[in-house]
């Protein structure tokens, strides 16, 4: 069966193939994994050839993924990172990260104010903007989920139970996306962060955080390839507004 791959373009003409530097390219959609599409479609290796930064999962939902400097890590139920060998994702987004933007932080941010921040320095929110931020976390507080079995839950029910996990003073890097809001169903519309700390031990989906000291990096991209299953999402009812499942997973 042959993979579908279908690629939308927000600018003039631009150069390159599908994975060049200024794309974003992703695995299935945000809304098939909601309604339970957990098996994994894309290997770990395939997926560093599109990018080497970027967010995700894993097959069965078995964790959070960060991809930092071409490294696939994996943070799970547990709360800490591992090294996967190739195993599959069913959705993750991955680009090269080339900083355009790079803002200094001297003094605490929140959550929320660091959006705000990347929202000053890239204002047009029509573009896809990669965020990295590196530093001090005086607070921060991530969450994961464990692996699931068939059949599955939708993810709204997965997360009721996810455990949680706050640190204090630690030292790491945020990876992830600030997206449009005409994304919806694709993607996750806004901030969609994860966190790894500094000696790859501990990470997971960001809940909050408040930042002392560090560096924040944006790289702004305008093409989005996506990639869907070999097997079809043909069993699954994409129709369905999920936009309030997804508030409910992402806080």
């Amino acid at each position: 069966m042959k993979r579908y791959l279908l690629t939308f373009i927000f600018a003039a003409a631009l150069a390159g193939c599908a994975h060049d530097t200024g794309t974003i390219t992703q695995i299935s959609t945000i809304d098939a994994l909601l309604a339970g599409d957990y098996d994994g479609s894309e290997k770990t290796a395939q997926l560093t050839k599109y990018g080497d930064f970027g967010i995700g999962t894993f097959d069965r939902l078995e964790g959070e993924m960060i991809v930092l400097d071409g490294r696939v890590y994996q943070a799970k139920a547990d709360g800490r990172i591992y090294t996967p060998a190739n195993i599959t994702t069913p959705f993750a987004s991955v680009s090269f990260f080339k900083p355009e933007i790079t803002v200094s932080i001297d003094k605490p941010v929140t959550f929320e104010e660091l959006q705000k921040l990347v929202d000053e320095k890239v204002p047009d929110m029509n573009v896809f903007c990669a965020v990295k931020a590196e530093g001090i976390f005086k607070r921060m507080k991530v969450r994961s989920v464990p692996a699931q079995s068939k059949p599955y839950p939708p993810l709204a029910e997965v997360v009721k139970t996810q455990p949680v996990f706050e640190y204090e003073n630690i030292s790491g890097t945020i990876v992830g996306y600030r997206l449009p809001a005409f994304v919806k169903g694709i993607n996750v519309g806004g901030y969609h962060l994860h966190f790894i700390d500094s000696s790859k031990t501990y990470g997971g989906h960001i809940l909050g955080f408040e930042m002392g000291n560090g560096k924040v990096y944006t790289d702004t991209e305008r093409k989005l390839t996506l990639i869907l299953p070999e097997r079809g999402l043909g069993d699954i009812d994409l129709s369905k507004d999920r936009s309030g499942e997804l508030q409910k997973v992402e806080k």
